[in-house]
């Protein structure tokens, strides 16, 4: 019986590139673009895998019967993230091919992953023989399967294969069968998440020893043919290694020791074990703080960060050191809703610090320092303006806090004196990994935070947040991330149990989302890594933890 298979543009959905393709032959995602190419010429942007009715599908997979489908290229974020994963297996393999050692994905770092081998340190040696290794694989162009096995032969596999915390959570998450990739007589498990069809599409990377292990490197997503520059800043590195200490230290490096805490109702005790551990980096701040001559402190960081309770915490422990902090919400500071900065497509642009009146905001800050009295606006969000709001006067010993996603930024670090301003930094950078080799990324970690809150507060669905949310990742890389090395500290917002208390609340509102919507696979995306987590309660959570900030229930005025 003869089928139509419609294919989408990449960027305008309501165009078609090939209007029909009609058949009885079941086809493929390598032979529809055989046609594709035919009709319109080889496309400049790499494609990785393709969208089938909206699911996300690797290039092998087949079609029979009508369909509607929009290839995945790698300079998007569900191509790059394609890419990524499909190059942590072929680096997984050439571990276990030439040094019999087992790899153990920790945390992304400098626009890479950083991996560590099970038995010590990596030697210069290894890393050429896991390169050449990885070389050999991508040259051969081997395919990249993708299977569905019963679950108890999956576990089978796994434990065979010496990754008992993957097989253990097949279990938790009750897979059954379980979606797997083989390659090279290895298997694999990434969370349910498309691969690459074959190795031969990987060709773009490398390999840099750093401390105790190596960064596999990847092309950015806006360059996705050449690798960036290699930049580590140091203390946020220092950061990633000190928290990842802090979770072996509990032994928590994986998702299925959460769930043994839940068996063993030990929970509670990890809460207030993560709750300490955050206040005690919040006093080391403020110490540091009221020990130089500071009157204004930024504070800077990613949407979904917890800034405002970082901010309203960091207040309470400066009043602890002695000093009296006032806070300036940046925020309050956007300019008339007419006056606001547009996108490339018309629509207002809140992210970029042109957004700000920094006039206004100079001339503020120059008279607050100064000590005199100013009344400083409130913007309202329903109106688009600005209205006269507290006014402030510093005294002495008070401390000017200024808390937005623009406080490390140039223009604002150069309306205040050096010598007394105060940088800090805040964001989720790392949490628990799924299992060896999964991850769950400080952006997944983010816009959980922000979809629970966009519909809490502002009555927001899911897919109005996860539509906007690209802009939201642009903005933070173009104008946040770039500054935080002007930061005097940094704080790691993250919580190792927040998954499990963040899984009530989203898992209902990712349902929600309409199968024809743009954004339906990124929901299901979330779905899948939400599979593994297990369900905790909040009734033991303090009301002023950085949670509070999105799920409710705080003390504090965020």
């Amino acid at each position: 019986m003869a089928f139509t298979v419609c294919v989408l543009t990449a960027t305008k959905r309501e165009e078609y590139i090939a209007s029909y393709i009609a058949g009885d032959k079941p086809l493929t995602g390598h032979e529809i673009l055989a046609e594709w190419v035919a009709r319109h010429g080889m496309p400049e942007r790499r494609i990785i895998a393709w969208h089938v009715n909206n699911y996300t599908r690797p290039l092998d997979w087949v079609v029979d019967e009508d369909a509607t489908v929009e290839f995945i290229f790698t300079d998007s974020p569900a191509g790059f993230r394609i890419y990524q994963r499909s190059l942590d297996f072929v680096f997984v393999i050439a571990c276990a091919k030439v040094l019999k050692r087992r790899a153990m994905l920790r945390h992304s770092i400098a626009d890479g992953h950083y991996w560590e081998l099970e038995g010590g340190l990596v030697s210069k040696n290894d890393v050429k023989q896991i390169k050449a290794a990885m070389l050999e694989i991508i040259s051969q162009n081997l395919p990249i399967g993708r299977e569905l096995l019963a679950i108890d032969k999956a576990r089978k596999i796994f434990q065979r294969q010496g990754e008992p915390e993957i097989a253990e959570l097949f279990v938790r998450a009750n897979l059954d069968p379980v979606e797997v990739y083989l390659c090279d007589k290895r298997y694999g498990y990434f969370c349910g998440g498309t691969m690459a069809s074959s190795t031969g599409m990987l060709k773009i990377f490398d390999l840099v020893i750093y401390e105790q292990g190596v960064i596999l490197r990847f092309p950015a997503q806006d360059t996705p043919d050449k690798l960036p520059e290699l930049k580590i800043a140091k203390s946020t590195g220092d950061i990633f290694f000190d928290y990842a200490h802090w979770l072996e230290v509990l032994d928590l490096n994986y998702l299925n020791k959460l769930h043994h805490r839940v068996t063993e109702g030990k929970i509670q005790e990890l809460i207030l074990i993560s709750e300490a551990f955050h206040s005690q980096r919040l006093g080391n701040i403020a110490e540091d703080i009221a020990s130089r001559p500071v009157k204004v402190v930024t504070i800077a960081g990613p949407s979904g960060s917890g800034k405002t309770t970082f901010s309203e915490r960091l207040k309470v422990q400066l009043m602890v050191c002695g000093k009296n902090p006032v806070t300036l919400p940046l925020d309050n500071y956007f300019k008339e809703r007419e006056d606001s900065p547009k996108d490339e497509n018309g629509e207002y642009d809140y992210e970029r610090i042109d957004a700000l009146d920094l006039d206004l905001l100079e001339d503020n800050l120059k008279r607050i320092i100064a000590g005199e009295e100013v009344v400083t606006p409130v913007y309202n969000f329903i109106t688009g303006k600005k209205e006269p709001g507290k006014i402030i006067k510093l005294h002495p010993s008070d401390v000017l806090i200024m808390e937005g996603i623009h406080g490390l930024n140039d223009r604002i670090l150069a309306m205040i004196p050096d010598g007394s301003r105060y940088g800090v930094f805040a964001s989720p950078l790392t949490g628990i990994c799924i299992d060896p080799h999964n991850r769950t990324s400080t952006g997944d970690n983010r816009l959980l935070r922000r979809l629970i809150r966009d519909y809490r507060t502002r009555g927001k669905s899911a897919q109005t947040t996860l539509e906007v949310y690209p802009k939201v990742i642009s903005g933070a890389k173009k104008y946040i991330f770039p500054y935080r090395n002007r930061a005097d500290a940094i704080f790691n917002s993250a919580l190792p149990y927040e998954l499990g208390v963040l899984k009530p609340y989203v898992e209902p509102l990712l349902h929600t989302v309409d199968e024809n919507s743009l954004v339906f696979s990124e929901a299901l995306r979330l779905l899948n890594i939400l599979k593994f987590v297990p369900s905790l309660n909040n009734d033991g959570i303090p009301n002023n933890s950085v949670i509070r900030e999105f799920i409710g229930g705080s003390c504090l005025d965020v």
